[in-house]
């Protein structure tokens, strides 16, 4: 079974009527949905569906499993609105991209460094790698090829490389052409600022945190 993503079709979309596919005790599975599950270190959206706030989305290969609370009170077949929180959604999409650039930055100025880790939150993104030598002397020159590129505010392809296996990519003409599943901006300039710290977490292993000037 499969629900359709429409968060892959408008990212931007923030509410979507649609129907309750399957209900299984406190889980539901829908039609379709714009409530993005974690995956490929994004977080979850957070918002309601028919009302109810959703606790946990869990993705299921190609579908999606809401977990609401016992008295939901919703059957197969029902009409539900699905709404999610924008601001949140927002935030994941500017820092998600933000971290893709650092990420695919960094492994163009460091063949050696091997990402070993990602997560990507409201408030910060983080990738981890295998690398033997700090990272720190490298970082302002990488956080301005990143930055010189969100302000370049270039058109952000989003787009399906397999739809039947539903396996997408992003991609910047030209630069960069990325496997990936997440939501993603139409601009690299809806970034905005940003600002790169690193953190030692073990022997062998950087970590470089990516936070946003505005909110």
């Amino acid at each position: 079974m499969s629900v359709r993503k429409q968060f892959w079709a408008d990212p931007y979309q923030t509410e979507l009527r649609t129907t309750v596919a399957r209900v299984e005790g406190p889980r539901v599975w829908l039609d379709a949905t714009v409530f993005y599950a974690f995956s490929g270190g994004q977080e979850s959206d957070s918002g309601s569906i028919g009302g109810c706030p959703v606790l946990l989305a869990e993705k299921q290969d190609q579908d999606i499993a809401y977990t609401l609370a016992d008295d939901h009170g919703l059957d197969a077949g029902d009409a539900v609105t699905v709404a999610i929180d924008w601001q949140r959604r927002y935030r994941l999409m500017r820092l998600h991209f933000a971290a893709e650039l650092v990420l695919e930055t960094i492994c163009r100025e460091l063949p050696d460094a091997e990402k070993i880790g990602a997560h990507i939150a409201e408030d910060k993104a983080r990738i981890d790698f295998a690398l033997s030598r700090p990272i720190t002397p490298l970082l302002p020159a990488i956080a301005a090829k990143v930055q010189a590129l969100i302000d370049a505010d270039l058109a952000i392809v989003s787009a399906y490389s397999d739809e039947q296996n539903q396996r997408r990519y992003w991609e910047l003409p030209g630069l960069y052409r990325v496997p990936c599943g997440g939501t993603h901006l139409r601009r690299s300039g809806e970034v905005g600022e940003l600002k790169l710290k690193r953190k030692n977490v073990g022997q062998g292993k950087e970590r470089v945190e990516i936070t946003l000037a505005r909110p």
